[in-house]
């Protein structure tokens, strides 16, 4: 049994096996229109390769980055905070206005 021929099933009866799941096929379509699938899936398909393992690798590839963006964010907010806190020993009246614009009474530590 397989599903192009069902078992037990010949001649006109695998017709309308056919005809009737190109049919629900049919019916599915108004659901799927708007689905976009992306090349490199049928590229692992031609490859013999499972397509789940794209999204295995493309879910692995997005949190590396996302690790390595988080990274530069908290260097960078060191950054500032090492900035302001040296600007603010040599321009203590100009970063004390600009605390102050910015919300920040007090200086950081």
């Amino acid at each position: 049994e397989t599903p192009s021929k069902p078992k037990g099933v010949s001649g006109s009866g695998r017709r309308n096996f056919i005809v009737t799941g190109l049919q629900d096929i049919d019916k599915c379509r108004q659901q799927l229109h708007d689905i976009t699938v992306p090349l490199e899936v049928f590229e692992y398909i031609d490859q013999g390769r499972n397509p789940q393992l794209y999204t295995k690798e493309c879910l692995e590839r997005a949190l590396a980055k996302n690790e390595q963006v988080k990274g530069k964010i908290d260097t960078m907010k060191k950054f500032k905070s090492l900035l302001i806190q040296e600007l603010s020993k040599v321009f203590p009246e100009d970063m004390a206005k600009y605390r102050s614009i910015r919300g920040e009474d007090h200086p950081p530590s």
